[in-house]
């Protein structure tokens, strides 16, 4: 199956096509297939979205799994545990 994802004009947020509108959640993507450039077409047009493009996705017992690694983290978020990430307040005033 094909979904159209894009970014939100005013957010930058990552997006799915729900058939109406864009959502924030991957499971609320709907299949495409025909009318994917049309529909990316008129929603840049409107401008609601950027850079919206399809992506490969597959339907499984969890819900909608894009098929590419990249699509997967925009859809699912960061690849490591949050509170690996570092701090900001925590690192010196120079870089050495």
């Amino acid at each position: 199956m094909k979904i159209i994802t894009g970014n939100d004009l005013k957010s930058g947020a990552v997006t799915w096509w729900d058939g109406k509108g864009w959502s924030l959640h991957v499971n609320d993507a709907v299949a495409v297939e025909a009318d994917a450039a049309a529909i990316i077409a008129e929603e840049e047009a409107t401008r609601r979205v950027t850079g919206a493009y399809t992506v490969d996705a597959e339907q499984g017992a969890d819900g909608i799994r894009p098929a590419h690694i990249k699509e997967r983290i925009r859809a699912l978020g960061p690849t490591v545990r949050l509170d690996l990430s570092l701090d900001p307040s925590a690192t010196p005033d120079r870089v050495l």
